[in-house]
């Protein structure tokens, strides 16, 4: 599953900003559902590993100059949250940018 955030803040403002605020994903999930683990592999590349009833979601953000790009492996088991999970990342993904 992938979703795009576009913005027009530049890459520099948005790296601030998720590297500030990357731990709030957590929160795209309601209370205490989700534990999150991250790994900024580089500036512009998150690994993110989300953990919720039990499944393990793999995932990454990357930051481009014009656009915020989330991808989500979603296990089949939990396929039947994907368009919730989709709602819920362009929401809060954008929430994370103001």
């Amino acid at each position: 599953m992938r979703v795009s955030l576009p913005h027009s803040l530049g890459r520099e403002e948005v790296r601030r900003r998720l590297h500030e605020r990357h731990h709030e994903i957590a929160h795209f999930f309601p209370p205490g559902m989700a534990q999150l683990d991250t790994n900024w592999r580089d500036e512009d590349h998150m690994d993110m590993v989300i953990t919720i009833v039990g499944k393990q979601l793999k995932g990454a953000i990357d930051i481009h100059d014009e656009s915020v790009t989330i991808e989500m492996e979603l296990p089949l088991a939990l396929s039947f949250l994907r368009g919730t999970i989709e709602r819920a990342m362009k929401k809060e993904g954008t929430r994370l940018l103001r």
